[in-house]
């Protein structure tokens, strides 16, 4: 690992052009022309500690005087060459989407980010998901339940930086591949790539309602094999899942509630669903080994 350089600069205007570059780093348009994406605050670069690279992958670090002052041996801790750059508060937080910045942000290549898994067998594939805040919640649990990858047709876009605050660090070490980003363009890729995994022996699994598939053999969650190498396929927040995707399925589940609510919110449906497979592949390793 090189040595830590800080520039003795301090920026303290808002028209600063770092300033703009941050705020641009906003859009998708701006994360690829810079070829970064931004992470804002002191968890998503304690999440940094974990990934290993070289030297020559560089990190822009923007933090507050202050900031740097209680967290040296966090910038001493961070993999590959870095870059600090001091910035007033009040600059820095005209440049953050995070209505209260803690001091720092952190620039990182967008090459840093996992690459896609050759042949997975546990998939999260996602049918034009809306909400950021959704978004995020969805990596965060597919990370936390072993997911390979995540398949995204169109909708929010995984690097927004509300969808990096709510994923919890998962775009560091969960591969994210987006079709699109036209929604229609986005639902025929997913499709596509749906059918390409069926074709490899993988069972595609969404969560229906037993009139709504009758070409599909539909049960509780907890009654699917989960154990089998297996696509979750979960849809729209408003208008559920595409009927070309539903035709890439080969088997359905229910995920029984109280009448008193019509639906649950998608984020929070696939928690049992995720965690479900992990369950069910411990208790088979169990079973093998004693």
């Amino acid at each position: 690992m090189s040595l830590k350089d800080q520039s003795d600069e301090l920026i303290t205007s808002r028209r600063n052009p770092l300033v703009r570059r941050l705020r641009s780093l906003s859009a998708r348009s701006g994360r690829d022309e810079h070829g970064v994406v931004l992470l804002e605050g002191t968890h998503q670069l304690q999440e940094l500690q974990c990934c290993s690279w070289t030297d020559s992958v560089s990190l822009d670090v923007v933090a507050t005087p202050a900031w740097l002052q209680t967290h040296a041996d966090l910038i001493r801790a961070l993999p590959g060459s870095v870059r600090v750059q001091r910035i007033s508060a009040e600059a820095l937080q005209a440049g953050l989407t995070t209505v209260q910045p803690d001091g720092v942000a952190c620039l990182l290549p967008l090459a840093c980010l996992p690459s896609v898994v050759e042949a997975p067998d546990f998939v999260l594939a996602l049918d034009r998901i809306q909400d950021p805040g959704n978004l995020g919640t969805l990596l965060r649990t597919a990370r936390a339940a072993d997911i390979q990858q995540v398949w995204c047709a169109s909708g929010a876009d995984p690097l927004a930086p509300k969808v990096v605050r709510s994923s919890a660090g998962a775009i560091l070490s969960l591969p994210v591949e987006r079709f699109g980003p036209d929604p229609m363009e986005g639902v025929v890729q997913l499709a596509e790539r749906l059918n390409q995994a069926r074709e490899a022996g993988l069972q595609i699994v969404a969560t229906l309602v037993p009139d709504a598939a009758a070409n599909l053999s539909v049960q509780p969650y907890w009654e699917l094999d989960w154990t089998l190498p297996t696509v979750l396929l979960l849809g729209n927040e408003g208008a559920g899942l595409d009927p070309l995707l539903q035709a890439c399925c080969s088997a359905g589940v229910t995920l029984p509630h109280s009448s008193a609510v019509e639906s649950l919110n998608v984020a929070a449906a696939a928690v049992p669903l995720l965690l479900e497979r992990r369950r069910a592949r411990m208790t088979s390793s169990m079973q093998t080994t004693g």
